[in-house]
């Protein structure tokens, strides 16, 4: 144990103290020295101590100090000091003072690290998750894990406020495959048999209601065993609430007021609600996406009914064939050059798009290559409908509908980006209701939940679900932040007949049914109230408040692309002895 016992942090100390006896503790950050004297900028958490060891002062510290290095850990004990007139530091909170050393001890010595613990450390991701000891010294790293802990102390409060009662669901659950692979955990006490890690809270948290705790909530890791992307992670987290005695406004007003408080206590915004709502259809119509950016415009455009009158082949065979021709303004962009907008369309390719047609739009109206195929009457059908005027560029692509809506929202933003037309600096939430209940999966011959299977139809809409299922709205919402969708939730059926409905529908059969989800079909039996709820995803709020781009930065110990973690290299082998317990063999891959 030290002899010397820190009494401030290294950001705590200022012009106030001068005079005062102290001791710090911290990493040596930074070393330099002036005519004999050594000064360290010393560093913890709360910021940076210049120290001084004068070998006037005391030739002993400073003898001492002669063998200190970056990243040594040391304690220092001496008396506060204002700095001479023009040698304050304005970047540091403690940059009016400085320490004078009167004793060091060194409490650790460090090996030369494999980069520079710094802001701006440019090396390799691999290279920063294998030390990611190290990488979270940064203070930056330290900062962006102290933000995620104030938006989670934030939330813990309102919620508390508002009567919700934090409840831990278990990690170690039932195997209910939808959707992505589950994470399965064997069981020694009962061989042959598995836990799976819980892929959302979903189920537990129905029952809570079910059980008449009427407001619950919970910051949860879930897990899923899914082909990863940049912004996934195989275990995440969530701010996951339910509700009882609910419809969808009510669920809606407590999210957006929990991010009222969130922009008002930590950002230091004001940002007003309701937040504005859009319809799926909408939101497809004019976005080409359920996650639309609201922060500019360049909304897309139907000219299907003008193709089909066109002599332009290639629109009027997609038109004529059930398909559709849609596209974009891009305002100001006909200053393109012809490779430019070659670009584009090797860009849209890779969403299935075949090709780019184009427009550029003059005082004399529409040119192209292709004007010739259009009339004056289509052209200024054209022209009107996209609010086109000279300097504009009109961009289409016709196809079948999920081609021409992905491609076109993808482009969207490519084009939005690439042109400035999105600031940064904003932060625009929007709601997107009415979802679609189920979606045709047209590989295995069967109806999807577009949510998942518990999610309720829309009362109007009981009617026709059988009948008409692709045509039934379901009471979900999801709430988007620049673009990003940043959870999602719905109306949940509590009714088992309802639910059986949905079973059905589902292609899942009563002894499957049973077997899955028995415990909450028995549930619902026994007087379950209307609920609903949301999950935030905990991760991306927090990228997406510091404007960064990659999830792992926000995350202590986050996993690669390859579901590894590089620093404790897990996953791993285990001993045979370990599998024999478990029961299980390995067997080596075809």
């Amino acid at each position: 144990m030290s002899d010397l016992q820190r009494t401030h942090t290294c950001g705590q100390l200022r012009k106030a103290d001068a005079g005062s006896e102290v001791t710090l503790s911290g990493w040596v950050d930074t070393r330099r020295d002036h005519g004999g004297v050594i000064f360290i900028d010393l560093r913890d958490r709360y910021g940076k101590t210049q120290v001084v060891f004068n070998p006037e002062y005391n030739s002993e510290a400073h003898q001492q100090a002669s063998s200190l290095r970056s990243e040594y850990v040391i304690a220092v004990k001496g008396k506060v000091a204002e700095r001479p007139e023009g040698m304050v530091n304005p970047d540091l909170d403690t940059g009016e003072i400085e320490l004078f050393v009167d004793e060091l001890e060194i409490l650790n010595t460090c090996e030369t690290t494999p980069f520079e613990i710094t802001a701006d450390t440019d090396v390799s991701t691999e290279l920063r998750l294998k030390y990611r000891f190290l990488d979270l010294r940064r203070p930056i790293m330290q900062k962006y894990l102290a933000f995620r802990h104030k938006i989670c102390q934030v939330a813990r409060q309102y919620f508390d406020e508002n009567n919700f009662i934090e409840v831990e669901t278990p990690f170690l659950t039932k195997s209910t495959p939808e959707g992505a692979r589950d994470y399965l955990v064997p069981s020694r006490i009962n061989r042959g048999q598995f836990y799976a890690l819980p892929q959302s809270p979903q189920l537990f948290k129905q029952i809570l209601m079910v059980s008449g705790l009427d407001r619950y909530f919970q910051i949860v890791k879930c897990f899923r065993d899914e082909d990863l992307r940049a912004q996934r992670q195989p275990e995440f987290t969530q701010l996951d609430l339910e509700m009882s005695f609910v419809r969808e406004d009510d669920i809606i007003t407590i999210v957006e007021g929990l991010m009222v408080d969130i922009f008002n206590k930590i950002m230091g915004k004001e940002i007003s609600a309701p937040f504005p709502r859009l319809s799926y259809h909408d939101a497809m119509k004019l976005y080409g996406c359920d996650s639309p950016d609201l922060r500019f415009g360049m909304t897309i455009e139907d000219i299907t009914d003008i193709a089909k009158k066109t002599e332009f082949k290639v629109f009027q065979k997609v038109a004529e064939s059930g398909g559709q021709v849609r596209g974009i303004n891009a305002t100001g962009c006909a200053i393109l050059s012809r490779k430019e907008i070659d670009e584009l369309t090797t860009f849209v390719n890779q969403f299935g798009a075949k090709g780019l047609a184009w427009f550029k739009v003059d005082d004399g109206g529409l040119t192209s290559q292709i004007s010739k195929f259009f009339t004056a009457e289509a052209q200024s059908e054209i022209k009107e409908r996209f609010n086109a005027v000279p300097g504009d560029l009109l961009l289409f692509v016709a196809d079948k509908e999920s081609v021409v809506s992905q491609s076109l929202s993808q482009l969207r933003l490519n084009i939005g980006k690439t042109n400035g037309l999105i600031n940064e600096e904003e932060f625009n939430f929007s709601w997107v209701v009415d979802f679609p209940l189920l979606e045709l999966n047209e590989d295995l011959n069967r109806y999807d939940s577009l949510h998942h299977p518990f999610t309720s139809p829309h009362q109007d809409d009981l009617q026709i679900l059988e009948e008409r299922p692709l045509d039934v709205r379901a009471r979900a919402y999801d709430i988007v932040l620049n673009g990003v969708e940043l959870g999602g939730g719905s109306i949940r059926i509590h009714r088992p007949d309802i639910q059986k409905r949905i079973f059905k529908l589902l292609k899942i059969d009563e002894i499957t049914a049973q077997k899955r989800f028995g415990f909450l079909l028995e549930a619902l039996k026994y007087g379950a109230p209307p609920h609903g709820g949301i999950a935030l995803g905990l991760d991306r709020m927090v990228t997406i408040l510091l404007g960064l781009d990659d999830i792992r930065e926000v995350i202590a110990f986050p996993k690669t692309q390859k579901a590894t973690c590089l620093m404790v290299d897990a996953p791993s082998d285990v001993d045979e002895k370990q599998l024999k317990e478990l029961g299980l063999s390995l067997r080596k891959p075809d």
